[in-house]
This record gives structure tokens, C-alpha cells and sequence, in this order.
């Protein structure tokens, strides 16, 4: 079989999947292959990506005139569907989501089964809490069949803070009876050195998920470069319009690829007036921004020994709720007595 035939039998397949509309579909809709591969050069690998992005992002784009922005935005509305649809109809989407295993069977309970896909997952808490650890157990799990409590897909993740150990993921790889040499090379990983730095990898990102099926992004920390990149009130404003513009991408990723995203956030400590009645002083950065564009956020503090909490801080459907686990040799399980 030719490459090009096999390109075309996954696309195919991805398709049936129900996974993102590859962009060279707009060529059977009268745009041409040139456009189509200035589309792809400007970071839009998908139908998707071009139907949910406003008309001056096209027009950003070399060799993009207005003309063509419209027409090209009009036939991506034709195969996406951006109107109105019934709650039923959504409820019924809703009930297909997948939700990826934490390791802890109390976690996953308190969560509803896991981490969901398709929307932002946000855990802050202060340093040794398990956020890196989490991170490190769901790039595994993201990989395992669906009937374990997995995304059968790969994982991209994304380190600021120089975290990252593939000797974890062996460990937890060995718990779950997988090849440790096959969960390695389903990782794609890559080290953000700053800000500007950290936005560029999510093009690549949408590049490398429009070619294979990804069940999970991971981005430890979303904000650890801002805090060094941006210094003091002078720069908050500029500083926030670009955490907003980076967070934007994320939820249209995990629209457009249906992958679950998971961020994990810093804290600082209160210091005004109100942190005077406040039992835990301590608030996740990055503002309200932050707070809007996550969909769940969980916020981890410490408990005895391995143990640790995770409250559920924020969520559209979960009650505020709290479970205990632990971190083990073989990544997040339940808690140890």
C-alpha cells in the first residue's frame, strides 16, 4: 500500500472515530491545495481549528486575503456544526466522554470516574503535594483500554519546570503490566524555556495530534515561566493577556481533538487583610482568568506521611467534595492507613 493511500485509509478512520476533519478536506469544497497548506503553516491542521478561530486570525496569515478568509470560513461551517442543538442531543455526547483513572479508585470517585476528556483539569497546591506525581501516573493510564480506565491513546506533555522523569512512568508502566518501552515512546515530550516558548509547542501540538490519536496533554506548570517572565503590577496586564491567549488554546484544543488537558498551577500565599480569617491562606495564581478557564480544578494539600487531599475546588457538575490518596513507588493509589 502506497503512503499516500494509507494516509488516506486513516483519515478515513479518524473520521469514523468521530476525531477532528483533517484540513485538506476544504480542498473538495473548493479551496485550494495552496490555501489549504498556507492554513497548515499558519498552525491550522484541522476543520475544526479553522471554523472556531475569529476572522482576523486568518487574515494574520501571508497570502490570506479577506476574500478568502470568508469563503473558507463559510465552507468550514458547512462541515462543523456551530448552531443550535437540543440538551438531549448534548446529554447524549456528554454520556460518550471518557474519563482517564488517577491509580486511585478514591480519587476516581470523587472525580466521577477520572479526569474527563475534552475539557481543562487544573490542579494547584503547594510544593510535594502530588501534582508532578499525578501528572506522571495520568500519562500512563491515558494509554490502557478504555474498559481499565483509559483514553487507548498517547500523551504530550509539556515541562517548565524540569520535572519531568521517564523512571516514573517505568514504575507505573510496570504496575499496569505494560511495556515500559512502549509507554516511553507514547509520550512525546518537550521542555518550555519560556513563555512565548511554551504557546509556540502547542502549534506543534495541534500538528502532532491532527496526525495520530492523543488522549491527553499535560502542561506542568502553566505557570511557572509567567511568574519569572513578568515581573511586578507594571507587566500584569500584558502578563495576563498572554496566560489568557495560552489557556484560550488549550480549551479549543480539547474541543477540536476531544483530548483531556491537564494543568497544574502554583500557589501564593494571602498576605492582605482577609488572609486574617482564613483558615488556608493559600490561592492558586494566575487570577480570575486562570479560575474562568479551567473547568475542574482541584486543589491538593498534604496529609499524613504519603498521604495527601484533594478537594474539589471548582466544578460545573461535581459537588465540593474531598478524597484521600497517596504517592507510591508505582505512582498515585489509594490511601495507606
Amino acid at each position: 500500500m502506497s503512503a499516500a493511500a494509507f494516509r488516506e485509509e486513516e483519515d478515513e478512520v479518524i473520521a469514523d472515530e468521530g476525531g477532528p476533519i483533517r484540513i485538506a478536506k476544504l480542498e473538495e469544497f473548493g479551496i485550494s491545495k495552496s490555501d489549504c497548506q498556507k492554513l497548515m503553516n499558519g498552525g491550522f491542521h484541522t476543520v475544526e481549528s479553522v471554523a472556531f478561530t475569529p476572522k482576523k486570525s486568518l487574515l494574520a496569515i501571508k497570502g490570506i486575503s479577506e476574500a478568502k478568509a470568508e469563503k473558507i470560513l463559510a465552507e468550514a461551517a458547512k462541515l462543523v456544526p456551530l448552531g443550535f442543538t437540543t440538551a438531549t442531543e448534548f446529554h447524549h455526547r456528554r454520556s460518550e466522554i471518557i474519563n482517564l483513572t488517577t491509580g486511585s479508585k478514591e480519587l476516581d470517585k470523587l472525580l466521577g470516574g477520572g479526569i474527563e476528556t475534552g475539557s481543562i483539569t487544573e490542579i494547584f497546591g503547594e510544593f510535594r503535594t502530588g501534582k508532578t506525581q499525578l501528572s506522571h501516573t495520568l500519562a500512563v493510564t491515558c494509554q490502557l483500554p478504555t474498559q481499565m480506565g483509559g483514553g487507548e491513546g498517547k500523551c504530550l506533555y509539556i515541562d517548565t519546570e524540569g520535572t519531568f522523569r521517564p523512571e516514573r512512568l517505568l514504575a507505573v508502566a510496570e504496575r499496569y503490566g505494560l511495556s515500559g518501552e512502549e509507554v516511553l515512546d507514547n509520550v512525546a515530550y518537550a521542555r518550555a524555556h519560556n513563555t512565548d516558548h511554551q504557546t509556540q509547542l502547542l502549534v506543534q501540538a495541534a500538528a502532532m495530534m491532527a496526525e495520530t490519536r492523543y488522549a491527553l496533554l499535560i502542561v506542568d506548570s502553566a505557570t511557572a515561566l509567567y511568574r519569572t517572565d513578568y515581573a511586578g503590577r507594571g507587566e500584569l496586564a500584558a502578563r495576563q493577556m498572554h496566560l489568557a491567549q495560552f489557556l484560550r488554546t488549550l480549551t479549543r484544543m480539547a474541543d477540536e481533538f476531544g483530548v483531556a488537558v491537564v494543568i497544574t498551577n502554583q500557589v501564593v500565599a494571602q498576605v492582605d487583610g482577609a488572609a486574617m480569617f482564613n483558615a488556608d491562606p493559600k490561592k492558586p495564581i494566575g487570577g480570575n482568568i486562570m479560575a474562568h478557564s479551567s473547568t475542574t480544578r482541584l486543589y491538593l494539600r498534604k496529609g499524613r506521611g504519603e498521604n495527601r487531599i484533594c478537594k474539589i475546588y471548582d466544578s460545573p457538575n461535581l459537588p465540593e467534595a474531598e478524597a484521600m490518596f497517596s504517592i507510591g513507588e508505582n505512582g498515585i493509589d489509594d490511601p495507606k492507613e
